[in-house]
C-alpha cells in the first residue's frame, strides 16, 4: 500500500517500508528505523551519514554532565543535569565511484527504499544512483543490532555497477561529530556537550580499528570497535588508519559489472564508570571476536530466533485496520528493543532512538514499560527494577536532603541523581515511588517470583513505604493526608490529596507490608519491624480520598471541581500543547488536564472505584483533558473501553498507537515515544481485552469495537503462554505451553488445559456519549465517526 501524504512509509503487517526518499521526513525516519537492543542505539541514519536530521549512536546510561540553569536558585535544587551523548558513530560507510562521492543531493537518484523487518530485526536499504559523471551503481546494506550479543552491531554493505568503475568503501568510527544545537541555544550547555569525548587510545589493525575515549565531566570511559570481512574481486586492497577521533577502514577494487563487492563490518561497543582502560579494550575485541566467529549469516540467524520465540507469545493480530495492526506491532517492537537487552541499566522515556528529553528515564517505565515487559520479555523488566535497587542509596540521600525517610526517586535521571530543574514538576511528584511499588507488585503477581519480591521488591517496597509515612501525615479527623504534591498531570502542580498518589501511595504502603510479613527475616534485616508494619496499615486504611458529593465524581485533587475551568472554545488550535503559549501559573488554577491523572488512578487502581463511579468520572475528565502528552491517549484508550466508550476506545488506540509513524505530536524526530508504544499493548489487551489481576489470579472481560471483527493477543503468566481471541460475539482462551490454570471470563470461572475454551460475549451495554475540550476530540476512526 502507498503511503499517505506526508507519510513517508507504507502499510504492510511486518514491515516498516519507505519506498522512496523523503528528505523531509528524515528525522522522523530515522527514529522509526533506529535499531536497538537496550544497550546500543543506532540511530536509522543513511550508510555515508549525509545528509541526516540528527546522528545518533548511544550507550544505555552512557551520559555527560551539564549544568543546569536556574534564574533564582534554592535549597534541594539539583546543581546539574546529565544529558546522553552522541558516542563514536560506527555506521558510516562511504562510497566513492571514480572518485565521486555517493551522495544523495547530487546525481541521479533512480531508486531508494528502506525496510525495517520487525521479524528479521534488520533495517535493509536499496538504492540505484548514477554520478554526475555518468556512473551508475546499486548499493544494498543491511544492518542489525544483535539482541543475542549485547555488545555487537554489524552491516552488510554490497556494490554493483553497471559501467566498470574503481570503487572506494571507506567504512569509519568518527567521534566528536558535529550536531545540531539542542538545547535552546544556552551556551553554558553548548559548551559542556561539545566535543564531549576526550580521546584515550586509538589503534588500527589490517582490517579495523578501535578508539577509546573517556568524558571531560562525567568521567566514563568508553570503547568503539570494528573490524571488516571483505568479498570482492582479485586485487581487492584493505587498508586502515586511526587517529584520535577517526578510524577508517578503506577497501579498494576496479568492480565490473555482474560482480558484487561485499563488505562486512563488526562493531563492538563498551563503556564503564570503574574499569581500566585495557579492559574496556578488551572488552570490545572480545565482542568483535565472538562476532566474526559468529558470522553475518549467524548473526541474522541468531536474531531471526530469538525474535521468532519473542513473537509467539507477543505478537498482537488486529482484523478490521491495517494501519493499526503494522502499528501495534512496531510498537510491541520498539519496546523490546528498549529494554530487551539493557541488563540493569534504565529504560529511557525515548529508548535508545535519539536524544529527547536528554535521553533521561522516568515514571514511564514502571508504570507503562514494565507492565509489558513482565509479561512478553520478564527478564528485561526484572532488570529494570533491579536499576532501581541498585539506585536507592541515592534515593535515600535525596529523601534525606529534603526532610523525609526512606527513598526519594529522582523525576528525570540517567544515573540515579535528579536531573529535574523544575521542582514542581519534578520533586514534587513523588508519586513515582508508587510507580515503582506498582510495577514490583505486578511483576511478581505476573511471573510468581518470589525470590525476586525477596531479593529485589522488598526493599524497594520498604524504602517507598517509609517516604509516604513521612512525607503524609494524619489530620485532626484522622485521615491520612499528602499535600503539596503533583500527580501525573503537570497543569495542575503542588495540590493536596492528589487521588492518583494518594491511591498509588495506600497501595503501596499495603503491598509492602504484606511482603514485608511475608519474608519477615529479610524484612527484620532492613530494620522493619511490627510497629512499622503496623503504622504502614494504618495509614493506608486512613488514607484521604476526596469525593464531591454535589458533582458525584472525585475531584483530581483537593478543590479541583472548584477551579476555573479553562476557555477552550476561544483556545487557538495553534496554542497547543498550552505549556508552550501560556504561563504555568494560569494552568495551575484552572480545570485544565495535560494528560490522563484520575483516569489513570482509575486504570491502575480500579477496586478503588463502582462502575457507576467510574462513567461518571470518565465524562467529567473527558471534557477537560486536552492530550498535550503522549502519555494520555493510551489511558484514555483503556478506560474507555472499561466504561463502554468502545468507539471512542478506538480513536484513542489508534492515536496511541500511530503517534510516531504518522508524527502527530510533531517530535518524532526526537526520539520514538516508548511510553505510548508500550500504553497501545496495554490498551489492547487490557481495554478491549478487559484483563486484569491480582492475587486471586487472572480475568479477562473482553469486547471489541464495531470497526474491528478480531484481535488476538498473547502473554505470559505465571511460567505459562496464554493467547486470547477475540470477535464480535465470543472470546477463545488457549494455554499454550505450562500448567492448567484458572482464570475468569467476565466474572465467570474457567479452567484451561490442553483445549480451547470459548465463550460467549455478553451484549454491550448501552452509554451517553462523552464530550472532549473543543477542537482536542481525538480523530474518528470508527465508521460514521
Amino acid at each position: 500500500m502507498s503511503p499517505d501524504p506526508g507519510r513517508p512509509f507504507t502499510v504492510e503487517p511486518w514491515v516498516v517500508r519507505e519506498p522512496s526518499l523523503d528528505m523531509a521526513s528524515l528525522g522522523v525516519t530515522e527514529t522509526v528505523f533506529a535499531l536497538s537492543n537496550g544497550h546500543i542505539g543506532l540511530r536509522g541514519n543513511l550508510d555515508e551519514g549525509e545528509p541526516h536530521a540528527t546522528p545518533g549512536t548511544y550507550l544505555n546510561s552512557f551520559y555527560e554532565r551539564r549544568p543546569l540553569p536556574y534564574a533564582e536558585g534554592g535549597y534541594g535544587y539539583p546543581e546539574s543535569g546529565q544529558t546522553i551523548i552522541n558516542v563514536t558513530n560506527g555506521k558510516i560507510i562511504r562510497l566513492l565511484v571514480d572518485d565521486e562521492p555517493f551522495d544523495l543531493r547530487y546525481g541521479q537518484l533512480h531508486r531508494h527504499q528502506r525496510v525495517l523487518d520487525l521479524q528479521a530485526g534488520t533495517l535493509t536499504r536499496e538504492v540505484r544512483w548514477s554520478s554526475p559523471a555518468g556512473k551508475t551503481v546499486k548499493v544494498r546494506s543491511e544492518r542489525l543490532v544483535s539482541l543475542t550479543q549485547r555488545a555487537v552491531a554489524a552491516i552488510c554493505y554490497e556494490v554493483e555497477v553497471e559501467q566498470p568503475a574503481l570503487i572506494v568503501v571507506q567504512s569509519e568510527l568518527v567521534a566528536n561529530e558535529q550536531l545540531p544545537t539542542a538545547h535552546g541555544g544556552d551556551p553554558r550547555v553548548e559548551a559542556a556537550l561539545h566535543n564531549p569525548l576526550v580521546a584515550e587510545q586509538h589503534r588500527s589493525d589490517p582490517s579495523g580499528a578501535t578508539l577509546i575515549h573517556h568524558t571531560r565531566h562525567s568521567g566514563l570511559r568508553v570503547a568503539a570497535a570494528m573490524d571488516h570481512e571483505v568479498r570482492g574481486p582479485e586485487g581487492t586492497k584493505i587498508t586502515s588508519e586511526s587517529s584520535e577521533d577517526i578510524g577508517r577502514t578503506t577497501v579498494i577494487c576496479r568492480l565490473q559489472p555482474g560482480t558484487v563487492l561485499r563488505v562486512v563490518k563488526y562493531l563492538a561497543y563498551g563503556w564503564s564508570s570503574r574499569r581500566s582502560l585495557p579492559a574496556v579494550h578488551d572488552q570490545v575485541r572480545a565482542g568483535l571476536a565472538a562476532a566474526r566467529y559468529t558470522g553475518w549469516d549467524g548473526l541474522l540467524d541468531e536474531q531471526r530466533t530469538f525474535l521468532d520465540d519473542f513473537w509467539t507469545t507477543a505478537d498482537v493480530e488486529i482484523d478490521g485496520d491495517a494501519e493499526l495492526q503494522q502499528a501495534v506491532r512496531v510498537a510491541v517492537f520498539h519496546v523490546l528493543q528498549a529494554g530487551a537487552r539493557a541488563e540493569r541499566r534504565a529504560i529511557g522515556a525515548k529508548g535508545l532512538t535519539g536524544h529527547g528529553y536528554d535521553g533521561h528515564t522516568f515514571w514511564d517505565t514502571e508504570t507503562f514499560c514494565l507492565p509489558v515487559l513482565s509479561h512478553l520479555q520478564p527478564d528485561a523488566a526484572a532488570d529494570a527494577l533491579r536499576w532501581r535497587q541498585s539506585i536507592l542509596p541515592l534515593a535515600q540521600e535525596r529523601a534525606q536532603q529534603l526532610g523525609f525517610s526512606g527513598a526519594a526517586f529522582p523525576w528525570r535521571t540517567i544515573r540515579g541523581q535528579e536531573c529535574s530543574g523544575y521542582w514542581p514538576a519534578g520533586t514534587a511528584a513523588f508519586h513515582i515511588n508508587a510507580d515503582i511499588a506498582d510495577a514490583v507488585r505486578r511483576h511478581v503477581l505476573i511471573t510468581g517470583d518470589t525470590d525476586f519480591e525477596r531479593e529485589v521488591g522488598l526493599e524497594l517496597l520498604v524504602e517507598t513505604a517509609r517516604l509516604w509515612r513521612t512525607l503524609g501525615h494524619h489530620d485532626s479527623s484522622g485521615e491520612f493526608r499528602i499535600d503539596g504534591v503533583t500527580g501525573p498531570d503537570e497543569y495542575t502542580a503542588i495540590v493536596d490529596n492528589n487521588v492518583y498518589t494518594n491511591l498509588m501511595a495506600q497501595l503501596n504502603l499495603r503491598y509492602a507490608a504484606e511482603v514485608a510479613a511475608r519474608h519477615s527475616r529479610a524484612a527484620a534485616r532492613l530494620g522493619v519491624n511490627a510497629e512499622e508494619m503496623a503504622s504502614w496499615r494504618d495509614a493506608a486504611k486512613s488514607m484521604r480520598i476526596p469525593f464531591d458529593e454535589v458533582l458525584g465524581v472525585h475531584p483530581q485533587s483537593e478543590g479541583f471541581t472548584h477551579h476555573e475551568v479553562w476557555d477552550f472554545e476561544h483556545t487557538p488550535a495553534e496554542k497547543y500543547p498550552l505549556l508552550l503559549n501560556y504561563p504555568y501559573f494560569d494552568l495551575y488554577r484552572k480545570q485544565v488536564i495535560k494528560q490522563a491523572d484520575l483516569v489513570l488512578a482509575m486504570q491502575l487502581r480500579p477496586d478503588a472505584f463502582t462502575p457507576e463511579q467510574m462513567a461518571r468520572n470518565f465524562a467529567y475528565y473527558e471534557a477537560v483533558t486536552v492530550r498535550d502528552s503522549s502519555l494520555s491517549a493510551c489511558t484514555q484508550a483503556m478506560v474507555a473501553a472499561r466504561t463502554g466508550h468502545l468507539d471512542l476506545a478506538y480513536d484513542y488506540l489508534a492515536e496511541a498507537a500511530l503517534v510516531d509513524l504518522n508524527n502527530l505530536a510533531g517530535n518524532t524526530d526526537h526520539g520514538v515515544h516508548i511510553a505510548s508504544m508500550a500504553g497501545t499493548w496495554n490498551a489492547v489487551v487490557a481495554g478491549f481485552g478487559g484483563m486484569e489481576f491480582d492475587s486471586s489470579g487472572l480475568s479477562f472481560a473482553p469486547q471489541l469495537p464495531p470497526a474491528l471483527s478480531k484481535i488476538s493477543f498473547g502473554l505470559g503468566w505465571q511460567g505459562r503462554q496464554l493467547r486470547v481471541s477475540i470477535t464480535a460475539n465470543e472470546a477463545e482462551y488457549h494455554l499454550v505451553s505450562g500448567p492448567p490454570m484458572r482464570l475468569r471470563h467476565h466474572g465467570e470461572p474457567l479452567a484451561l488445559a490442553d483445549s480451547p475454551v470459548v465463550r460467549p460475549l455478553p451484549e454491550p451495554p448501552f452509554v451517553d456519549p462523552v464530550e472532549q475540550p473543543y477542537g482536542r476530540a481525538p480523530q474518528a476512526r470508527h465508521p460514521g465517526g
